[in-house]
């Protein structure tokens, strides 16, 4: 095996928007409708779309209504993705308005950016996305639970935050599109903000520049923006917020020199500003700089350790590259301890490949085992099974030479006496 395990050796990898065509990490460059600009989250002051009809029709798909709230019973701050969950497959569907509202038609995700920390393309071996093919979907029936909504939930995403989740199984077309509202929880163990707080202490002409750039970004007008935006980090060099899209614009020229300064002056302006370093990460796992990913993603952990597994799995892939195998063991174990639900079973091959190195074949062929149990069609399936084999048999000649040992040679079978 090569000594440098690259992002595209783990094949099929499904973290994320195009894992592989863009940054591991940093999807959010780029514009899921096919234009040539920068999609971009909007920002709390910005038109939003009109919700849609208070009552679904059956000759229209199906819609669905309601607002998120803070605990305190105010709206966030920022707009907040709204994320569709169905089986092992979610998709980012809307954004809340200034008022914590949203609306959105099953399937229709015009303007909405993938987010980078979700895995919003289809897992080896897992469904796709009910919104990935509407073209494939049946037409539903009035007064019968709608299908396509089998095992699928609401959530709203904002980092440092835990979401109620809303129940969408055995909805029908013909009931009422408000799903209610959906609390905000604050996770104490998150030091890390999703909202920069310099940018909120940005004088008003700053200000002006950066939403004049995130309007011309929906625009599809990159230049434009990236006018607008280094005027307002001249007005105001701690626009954390700023530098960040501007970062953004920049990578999707391409330019990744420039891009890496904007995130890292960011960063420099608001060290717990989350969205930089998911950017950072991505580049460098680009460039196959593992140092630079192994202090990154392990920055971003201590900011926050719940809410991004894929950080974990990108700080394993950097320590497995350094040959830092504890490490790396360490963070694939945690990633992999954080997806109770088995949505990325490509977290449990990583671990697999970790402890192969380690010589832990036993460890490797029970990882492998449980990749194929999660990802029973995956297209890699054949392949895992060959490694399988390897790993048992491999597991197999080391019990065998523990059992020909000398006895004084051997490991303790088990722990010390226990007591009479």
């Amino acid at each position: 095996m090569a000594q440098s395990i690259r992002v595209q050796r783990i094949a099929g990898l499904a973290v994320g928007t195009a894992i592989l065509a863009q940054c591991v990490l940093a999807q959010k460059t780029g514009n899921p409708n096919g234009g040539g600009g920068v999609a971009s989250r909007p920002n709390a002051g910005s038109p939003q779309p009109a919700p849609g009809p208070s009552v679904n029709s059956p000759n229209m798909g199906i819609y669905l209504s309601g607002r998120v709230v803070m605990e305190d019973g105010t709206p966030p701050p920022e707009p907040v993705t709204i994320e569709r969950v169905c089986s092992a497959s979610s998709r980012a569907q809307a954004y809340t308005d200034q008022k914590g509202r949203f609306s959105f038609q099953m399937g229709q995700t015009n303007g909405v950016l993938q987010d980078a920390s979700e895995d919003n393309s289809v897992s080896p071996g897992m469904p796709r996305s009910l919104g990935a093919n509407p073209a494939a979907m049946s037409v539903p029936q009035p007064n019968v639970p709608d299908s396509r909504l089998a095992n699928c939930e609401l959530r709203a995403l904002l980092a440092g935050f835990r979401s109620d989740t809303v129940d969408l199984t055995g909805r029908r077309l013909m009931d009422d599109p408000d799903v209610g509202t959906i609390v905000l929880r604050r996770l104490g163990s998150v030091a890390g903000t999703f909202v920069s707080m310099t940018s909120l202490a940005a004088p008003k002409d700053a200000r002006r520049a950066y939403e004049k750039a995130l309007a011309a970004v929906q625009k599809q007008k990159p230049a434009g923006a990236e006018r607008d935006l280094q005027r307002a980090v001249e007005i105001y060099p701690k626009y954390a917020a700023a530098w960040y899209e501007l970062g953004r614009i920049q990578e999707q020229k391409p330019d990744a020199a420039a891009a890496r300064e904007s995130y890292r002056k960011a960063l420099a302006a608001d060290p717990k500003f989350i969205t930089p370093y998911i950017q950072l990460a991505g580049l460098a796992a680009n460039a196959g700089n593992w140092l630079e990913l192994a202090e990154i993603t392990g920055r971003l952990i201590q900011l926050d350790p719940v809410d991004y597994g894929v950080a974990y799995f990108y700080n394993a892939i950097a320590n497995l590259n350094l040959r830092r195998l504890d490490e790396a063991e360490k963070s694939a174990r945690a990633g992999e301890k954080l997806d109770t639900a088995h949505r990325y079973p490509k977290r449990v091959e990583l671990l697999a490949v970790i402890l192969e190195r380690k010589g832990d074949y036993a460890g490797a062929a029970e990882c492998l085992r449980k990749y194929l149990e999660w990802a029973p069609e995956a297209e890699d399936g054949a392949q895992m099974k060959v490694r399988l084999a390897e790993m048992e048999r491999r597991a197999g000649e080391n019990q065998q030479a523990q059992n020909l040992a000398p006895a004084k040679e051997r490991p303790p079978a088990s722990g010390p006496p226990l007591p009479q």
